[in-house]
């Protein structure tokens, strides 16, 4: 048994050696292409949100959870809002952000440092008003409801125009609101020194606004906000009607038109009481051109997962889709929105079906390359188990050489004893089984030149 085992590991050791430079070519190409491709993503990323209790937040965690169970840890980064967002990502600080469309100035550089991962959702322009405020519109800036409008006893806010006097928050510098409302008083005719503006933040200014500190209050955000929600179903508080929807969209691009629809925030009580229009910027995920693909991929993934369901001013799979974005698409995003999740990942873990994915192109071609040297392995293995045996020949033939050279002074004594050596060896030589015939001949042609030699 132990020769058996002796003779194995010897013949293991012999296509080790042969084959050991090929394999190290293997590696070393694998190493350099997974160094050169960088299949697998970080396990970090940072994600700007935005402020506490906003529907950024919110979907934020959203993320982080689902990106977790696939190893990856989601960092929320706190923010003011979509254009400090925007801020963030052009210098480097985050990874990824929701970006609202309108909220801020493009730059020449966003379209080579940026691009977007598609539209997730519409936010509305919620303009919450106090009930008892619309008593201050001058009865010359009263609308009177158009035929296709049903009578309402109560006055209502329907024209930006009618803010004139009024204590408005239009919300932080960062939050981007105040560059979109800018842009839609100005087509008003709005001055905005006739309306007394602050710039808190969304919490302390709902809490002004309930404590009728404020006249209103605008939000741009996903009907998911608590806040939207809370103010939605507060007793007091109206939702600005926007009729003019419609034209809205048509002088500004990143603006869509979509209607609230009557009871979808509660059935039961009936709020709001009729169909309500509003104006809504798309909000897309914009990341940093460079982060890694597999990490977009991942994004999207989940994107889908959150984004998909229907709500109040969508469809079922209606988002996140490739509409309505200012900056370039990502190729990635192409792919994972139009696709659904990679075949692999459906039953292997994502960080090996991610590296399969990959990687297959360049193992294939490693495949190709390293397949005709392959044949080279067989006969350097023969080569290398045959030369502990060939080379005793020379030594053999040289002792057979003298025996024919009768005035070179050769004994037959110091041939035999040289013979003797050489058979001595010969005997200790180790070779796999299927190559003892080598080593039997050489043994035997060591016995023909002994017998050659006994004759002289």
């Amino acid at each position: 048994m132990s020769k058996t085992i002796r003779y194995t590991l010897l013949s293991l050791r012999d296509l080790a050696v042969s084959a050991g430079p090929f394999i190290l070519l293997a590696v070393a190409l694998l190493v350099l292409a997974y160094w050169w491709l960088d299949p697998n993503p970080p396990k970090r990323v940072t994600l700007a949100t935005g402020p506490a209790q906003s529907a950024y937040e919110e979907f934020g965690k959203r993320y982080a959870r689902i990106l977790a169970e696939d190893g990856i840890k989601v960092t929320l980064l706190p923010s003011q809002g979509s254009a400090h967002n925007l801020q963030l990502l052009r210098e480097g600080k985050a990874d990824l952000g929701f970006v609202q469309g309108g909220t801020s100035e493009a730059q020449p550089e966003d379209e080579e440092n940026l691009e977007s991962l598609g539209s997730l959702f519409v936010e509305p322009v919620w303009l919450f008003y106090r009930e008892d405020a619309v008593k201050k519109i001058p009865p010359a800036l009263v609308q009177a409801p158009t035929g296709r409008e049903p009578l309402r006893k109560e006055p209502t806010l329907n024209a930006l125009s009618q803010l004139q006097g009024w204590r408005v928050n239009l919300g932080t510098a960062g939050s981007g609101i105040p560059n979109l409302m800018n842009k839609l008083l100005a087509s008003n005719k709005v001055d905005l020194d006739s309306l007394k503006i602050s710039e808190l933040e969304q919490t302390p200014a709902t809490v002004a606004f309930l404590a009728g500190d404020l006249d209103a209050i605008v939000f741009a955000s996903a009907p998911e906000s608590l806040m939207v929600q809370m103010l939605l179903q507060t007793p007091g508080i109206g939702l600005m009607d926007f009729p003019q929807s419609e034209a809205y969209s048509r002088r500004f691009a990143f603006l869509s038109p979509v209607v609230l629809p009557r009871g979808v925030v509660d059935l039961a009580a009936n709020i709001p009481p009729r169909d309500v229009r509003l104006v809504a910027p798309t909000t897309a995920l914009v990341t940093r051109k460079g982060t890694h693909p597999a990490l977009l991929q991942l994004f999207v993934q989940a994107g889908n997962q959150i984004h998909g369901g229907a709500g109040w001013f969508k469809r079922t799979r209606e988002y996140p889709n490739l509409a309505n974005n200012e900056l370039p698409i990502s190729s990635e995003a192409e792919r994972s929105i139009k696709n659904d999740k990679p075949f692999l990942q459906r039953y292997l873990s994502f960080w090996v079906a991610n590296l399969v994915e990959r990687m297959w192109l360049v193992m294939g071609i490693i495949l190709a390359i390293m397949l005709p040297l392959s044949r080279i392995i067989p006969p350097l293995y023969a080569f290398r188990v045959r030369s502990r045996i060939f080379r005793w020949y020379r030594q053999l033939r040289d002792i057979e050489t003298r025996m024919d050279e009768k005035d070179a002074g050769n004994s037959n004594e110091a041939l035999l004893k040289e013979l003797n050596e050489l058979e001595s060896r010969a005997e200790k030589i180790s070779v796999p089984l299927s190559y003892t015939d080598e080593l039997y001949a050489l043994r035997s042609n060591i016995q023909l030149v002994r017998k050659k030699l006994q004759r002289l």
